[in-house]
């Protein structure tokens, strides 16, 4: 047949089989529904119903040929709650699939659902509102896995590991302190980041109440949310209300919402849905018709394909709309093509330009895609209104992720300080950083501040805690956490965008473990009685979140105003890095000062002027005045981070 000889990257293939429209996937009215599917290469698609989710035989329908590659048919009556999927034929025999566009499944997502959406709104949905956002870098990103989050006993949620868990208020510890949702309001954070909540393969929804676990970096149906966390799997319209239902309680405390999205490759590579759908499409190949691994995950999807960009940018804003989603974090974003990318960022922007969008700039492996056309960090200017994670800043702040034994600037090396520079400035070219000497970038590689996502720790590899623990075992605790805090200090005080691995706050440890993402509740869950252990790191890192929330100097918007306004200082040593922050745009204080001595001994340091007020020191952290300076210097402490406001701006603004 002519189709086995399709050349998918052609101008022929372009003209007679890409499909524009918006009705792909299952189309629901009250008296009847319309399917299509895009299947350029299927000899005959058959539509199979069923009245479950599993477990019960299916009633074939023909479909029809219909234009671009599509195929088609229209069932009469109310199909809501009706489960569906696609018996395709092509070169490679019967394959029954799951619609890639399919947006509620039942069990184990094996079968996708007819669904009405309407109906899976809880009460309240349509007077909803979001909490606005001025600039991508007054958001401040705190990210969690639902399970994690409230599985532990010591959460006091009913809802343990549920989205509805996330969802309760006022839900404390034993020791009587806020947890969950209140201790997310109470923290003071803008942006949630939930770990994947779209449907994925690797935890058995049928086993619910079994200790199943997984992260969720193996995607299987895009546009469906994940079945293990909701109370009933079965039901297809359950998991889309209770995920709702935990997105407006969210939003009705102030927060905004963002998705941990895996579009760069699928669990499943030759027998994925995709793969017997349109074999040969939707992953990129080498010349012998393997499977590339640019993800290190088995394939990588072909985003520079028209179909594949366009699945792709029709599940993001369909989580968009349809959940009022505000942001997409973007799992090993270098695989992606820039012009896809920039498509999302184009048709967001039409939806709300405040959906903030940023990801990984790196791959998992050798792709054929080439680096020139990869949305990497080092293309990240061509990205306009994107952000990449800045792990220039996080290796130096505590050492190599991947190196456990390698320390960083706050746990003892020496030469980090142009990085933590690098980090200060939101990666944008300044005349007093070095990028020859910053960790893996030799220029300046972005154009704004809010293209740089500042962290030192997230779900991979060892927590901050345990990593310091590693590098530092020697020390005591109340060493480790003087530089546990000091970490937390340079992402809250730097330019860019602040973004925290949930429960870093309380020094969340994982007993050491690396690599979590199959360990278990054991090793992932949020142990909420570390809160009230180490509740004085709770209060520090809680005070620099509202001084950065309360002061523009911590945000500023572009590059221009960070090389204007933000000033480097001579220090007396090294392993310290302070700067001076002067007129910021629409900041009361007049001059901020920022001191970090990763020393072990106190040093001190000449300042631009003889009257401060330190509101930063080494065991309290936000607005209130801890010390009044009168002399030109201060001496900060080893292994402190120092905030100081020239005292007569500091004063007005308090007296006001």
């Amino acid at each position: 047949m002519p189709e086995l000889k399709l050349d998918f990257t052609s101008q022929e293939f372009a003209a007679r089989y890409h499909y524009t429209g918006n009705d792909l996937g299952a189309t629901y009215f009250p008296d009847k529904s319309r399917f299509r599917v895009w299947a350029p290469t299927a000899e005959k698609v058959m539509l199979v119903i069923y009245p479950t989710g599993n477990d019960s035989g299916g009633e074939q329908h023909p479909m029809l040929k219909s234009e671009k590659g599509t195929w088609t048919a229209e069932l009469m009556g109310d199909l809501h709650g009706v489960y569906y999927n696609y018996l395709v034929t092509t070169y490679e025999g019967s394959a029954e699939v799951v619609d890639p566009y399919a947006k509620a499944c039942g069990v184990n997502g094996k079968r996708g659902m007819v669904v009405d959406l309407n109906r899976t709104n809880p009460q309240g949905w349509d007077l909803l509102k979001t909490a606005p956002l001025d600039h991508f870098t007054d958001a401040v990103i705190y990210e969690l896995h639902i399970r994690d989050f409230t599985i532990d006993e010591s959460s006091g949620v009913k809802h343990r590991g549920k989205y509805l868990g996330l969802a309760e208020v006022g839900t404390s510890s034993p020791q009587k302190l806020a947890t969950g949702l209140s201790h997310l309001k109470e923290l003071g954070v803008t942006h949630i980041q939930l770990m994947p909540v779209y449907d994925f393969c690797t935890v058995d929804e049928s086993r619910f109440d079994d200790e199943e676990y997984n992260w969720g970096y193996d995607p299987q149906n895009y546009n469906i949310p994940e079945g293990s966390y909701a109370t009933d799997p079965y039901h297809g319209v359950v998991r889309i209300r209770e995920l709702k239902q935990m997105i407006l309680t969210l939003k009705e405390h102030g927060f905004r919402i963002i998705m941990d999205v895996v579009y760069n490759h699928t669990y499943l590579s030759k027998n994925s849905h995709l793969n017997k759908l349109v074999p040969g499409y939707y992953y990129r190949q080498d010349a012998h018709g393997t499977f590339t691994d640019g993800s290190g995950c088995g394939n990588e999807l072909a985003t520079e394909r028209y179909m594949v960009r366009k699945m792709i940018i029709d599940s993001i804003c369909y989580w968009a709309e349809e959940y009022i989603i505000d942001g997409f974090r973007f799992d090993l974003m270098g695989l992606f093509d820039i012009a896809t990318i920039n498509e999302i960022r184009s048709r967001l922007n039409q939806i709300d330009p405040a959906i903030i969008m940023f990801g990984e700039g790196w791959v998992g492996g050798h792709s054929p895609l080439p680096d020139h056309l990869k949305a990497i960090k080092g293309n990240v200017r061509q990205l306009p209104g994107t952000g990449v994670f800045n792990d220039d800043l996080r290796d130096a702040i505590k050492g190599h992720v991947f190196f456990e034994n390698q320390a960083g600037f706050v746990n003892g090396a020496a030469g980090m300080e142009e990085s933590i520079k690098c980090g200060v400035v939101g990666a944008t070219a300044h005349d007093q950083v070095d990028y020859n000497q910053v960790l893996y970038s030799r220029f300046a590689w972005a154009a704004e501040p809010a293209q740089a996502i500042n962290y030192c720790s997230a779900h991979d590899n060892l927590t901050l805690w345990d990593k310091l623990a590693v590098t530092n075992p020697a020390d005591s605790e109340e060493e480790r956490i003087a530089m546990h805090k000091m970490a937390l200090a340079v992402v809250l005080t730097s330019q860019g965008v602040p973004f925290l691995h949930s429960g870093s706050e309380f020094l969340r440890t994982k007993n050491g473990h690396s690599n979590s993402y199959n360990a278990g509740d054991e090793v992932n869950k949020i142990d909420w009685s570390r809160k009230a252990r180490y509740f004085d790191v709770f209060r520090y890192v809680q005070g620099l979140i509202l001084l950065r929330r309360r002061h523009p100097g911590f945000r500023m918007q572009t590059g221009e105003e960070v090389r204007n306004k933000l000033r480097f200082l001579p220090m007396p040593a090294g392993h310290m890095v302070g700067f001076v922050i002067t007129d910021a745009p629409r900041e009361p204080w007049h001059q901020i000062c920022v001191i970090f001595n990763a020393n072990r001994v106190p040093k001190t340091v000449a300042l631009p002027g003889d009257d401060w007020v330190v509101v930063v020191n080494k065991e309290k952290a936000g607005e209130m005045a801890l010390e009044t300076i009168k002399v030109r210097y201060v001496t900060v402490p080893g292994l402190a981070a120092y905030v100081l406001a020239d005292a007569l701006s500091y004063w007005k603004e308090f007296v006001n």
